[in-house]
């Protein structure tokens, strides 16, 4: 039986670090990497077991390391069954169907010539998301083709694809150029010659287009993501189709040596790796895929270099820092505020036939917080000195002598806790009795001897580790986790079929009621993404 993957909305899915729910689904990592995971069309699968507060299941178990959701990847497999030739053959054949339909070295040979067709034979299907060659035209005549396609867009694919299917949203967030634009400042500032994008398509065009441009650039890039239709339009050294959650190069050694070579060039000098992983993910994978990447860039370190860290910017959101920390514990997280991002909107796109892009900050939907206040919280998490890094006083930035910082001029240096301590672009209030700054929506409770929202659960959730609840540790490191109790087998059957039991209720529902219910379903998602929301940025 198939273990529900809403399960993967763990604590670091739901957006609040340190703050565990009263379940949650947490990455297990092999003492014995000896043992292969088994793999679903989105590489090497992760191990996972399913917690609760106080209690831990005992059964195991691999699923999909890129999807939380089954019904875009429905790999499940318990760690300790046993299958089928039958049904191995069934999976790998599986695993294959789902690969992208032309290999790498076509895809470059298929751009190539691309670019050599006069501007009037080059053409795009919006609806297969692919560049065609004359030979292809038979093919799509009953698809939605644009023709004329010019060496701007081939230089802007972001612009030219579609998202990728999402069935919740329907939709995705990429960078506005404005953030790209800072980023790029800012590392061209650092001196830095070469940048890794690990899923950040929007920076990696930037940087091409300004190493292309008049006022040419000394800086180079390479990208790793897992879309891959980005493979139509950069050369092997450009793009590497790439899973960071499970360090997977789909194109298999040819791949990770381009990687390699790119993050050891000039001894390793002058490269530092920027990352934007989905907010949903799970930090640990990530953590330990980052790791990886250090390590390959330090296999071309000379001894006299071996302390230093390669540099990095891990954008992530400003409530992600206790995790992030625990993993880096040189990370800092800079206060840089502004990052914006465009809401792409697939069924606009192919309504009008051209990409729609709404600016984050002025959705009514996605907009940060209640009064849609300017701030995102997403952040810059870095391991360079902060004292290194200006950011624009024009935007409202200054330095802090104390903290040795640039932070808003909303945040002001707390005496007590020595620190600029607000983190969410609001002047944050020291708390005497909790020994701290806090939210200034929060108060302090005295049933729960610590502060939160004025009308929260004094029965909730407890900080920290889901066994003994302290907070400097997770339930998989605790001390007390062999004389916890084990949960019954039977109690995780019986909620899996209670949960089967409540969709089929509701599919039947959906049939009677017809589109009223739909509607009323479509009103209660978006309240709670509303009050997600308000919550976080409470």
């Amino acid at each position: 039986m198939a273990a529900p993957r809403e399960w993967l909305g763990t604590v670091e899915a739901e957006g609040i670090a340190g703050r565990q729910g009263s379940s949650g689904v947490e990455v297990v990592f092999p003492s014995d990497p000896a043992t292969p995971a088994p793999l679903c069309p989105h590489g090497p699968t992760l191990l996972f077991v399913k917690v609760n507060q106080g209690k831990e299941e005992t059964r195991r178990f691999y699923a999909c390391s890129a999807c939380r959701d089954r019904k875009d990847c429905n790999f499940f497999q318990w760690e300790d069954e046993k299958l089928s030739g039958a049904r191995l053959a069934a999976r790998e054949a599986h695993n294959q169907k789902c690969q992208p339909p032309l290999s790498r070295t076509q895809c470059v040979e298929r751009y190539v010539k691309f670019i050599e067709l006069p501007l009037s034979q080059r053409k795009f299907c919006q609806g297969c998301q692919q560049l065609l060659l004359p030979d292809d035209w038979e093919k799509h005549q009953e698809h939605r083709v644009v023709g004329d396609i010019s060496i701007t867009q081939l230089k802007r694919p972001s612009q030219l694809l579609y998202p990728l299917e999402n069935k919740k949203t329907n939709a995705q967030y990429l960078f506005a150029d404005r953030s790209c634009q800072f980023l790029v400042d800012l590392l061209s500032t650092l001196g830095f010659t070469r940048v890794l994008c690990v899923g950040t398509p929007r920076l990696h065009e930037l940087i091409r287009l300004k190493a292309s441009g008049e006022k040419k650039s000394n800086i180079k890039s390479l990208l790793l993501d897992i879309d891959f239709r980005y493979s139509q339009f950069y050369m092997e050294d450009s793009f590497c189709h790439y899973n960071m959650f499970n360090h997977h190069f789909f194109d298999g050694k040819a791949a990770l040596e381009v990687c390699r070579t790119f993050l050891q060039e000039d001894k390793g000098e002058g490269v530092i790796m920027v990352t934007d992983p989905p907010f949903g993910g799970l930090v640990e994978p990530l953590a330990v895929t980052f790791k990886k990447l250090i390590a390959m860039w330090k296999e071309g370190q000379s001894q006299d270099s071996s302390q230093k860290e390669l540099p990095i910017f891990w954008i992530f959101p400003y409530f992600f820092e206790f995790r992030i920390r625990q993993f880096f514990p040189s990370f800092c997280m800079l206060d840089y505020q502004r990052f914006h991002r465009t809401f792409i909107c697939v069924d606009e796109a192919m309504k009008y036939g051209c990409m729609l892009e709404v600016d984050y900050d002025n959705h009514a939907l996605y907009k940060h917080g209640k009064t849609g206040r300017k701030q995102s919280p997403v952040r810059i998490f870095t391991n360079i000195p902060p004292n290194k890094i200006i950011l624009p006083s024009e935007e409202g930035y200054r330095f802090c002598p104390l903290c040795q910082r640039y932070v808003s001029l909303e945040n002001q240096h707390c005496e007590h806790c020595n620190s600029c301590t607000s983190k969410d672009g609001r002047k944050w209030n020291h708390c005497f009795l909790c020994k701290k700054c806090v939210k200034p929506s929060w108060i302090h409770c005295s049933i729960c001897s610590h502060c939160a929202l004025p009308d929260h659960s004094c029965g909730g959730p407890k900080d920290g580790c889901f066994i003994c609840g302290e907070l400097d540790h997770k339930r998989s490191t605790c001390p007390k986790i062999t004389t916890s109790k084990k949960v019954n087998n039977t109690l995780f059957f019986r909620a899996v079929r209670k949960q089967k039991q409540r969709k089929s209720n509701k599919m039947k529902m959906g049939t009677t009621k017809g589109q009223s219910m739909n509607h009323t379903s479509v009103t209660r998602k978006k309240s709670r993404r509303e009050r997600a929301h308000q919550y976080l940025c409470s």
